[in-house]
């Protein structure tokens, strides 16, 4: 996919690996992503019906030889640095959503933080906000 939607797609890549670093994106973690992409003002203008395509397209660059790396240049080359936070907090968003993170899914916002950029600071940050909006009685 090209053209000037490619800083949206790129978060919807980042959301699709985040979702099946695991080997098992699920139904409800689709529609979450799918949520997101509706409600978020990131995504003004994007067409959600592009999601299951562009979930097609991240799981087809992931499945090839270094899919990962090959994934995380694209997200790279696709999203300008002013939006590096606003990937890595979807990514945290969807680690987060079940309530528990796992071993791959740190491993995976650990690479994403390094490839995208960003300080540790501003990564801590944006963790400690979803512990928070997470947190059940």
């Amino acid at each position: 996919m090209t053209g000037p939607h490619e800083p949206q797609e790129a978060l919807i890549h980042v959301m699709v690996m985040m979702s099946a670093v695991d080997n098992a994106m699920t139904d409800a973690e689709l529609a979450r992503i799918g949520r997101l992409a509706r409600s978020l003002p990131v995504f003004d203008g994007f067409d959600d019906s592009l999601i299951v395509l562009l979930a097609q397209e991240c799981a087809a660059m992931l499945s090839a030889p270094e899919g990962l790396d090959v994934a995380l240049e694209v997200i790279r080359d696709r999203l300008p640095a002013q939006f590096a936070d606003t990937a890595y907090a979807l990514a945290v968003e969807i680690a987060a959503a079940d309530h528990r993170i796992r071993n791959e899914e740190i491993r995976l916002l650990q690479l994403l933080r390094d490839r995208l950029g960003l300080d540790k600071l501003t990564c801590a940050a944006i963790e400690r906000a979803a512990i928070a909006r997470f947190r059940r009685l």
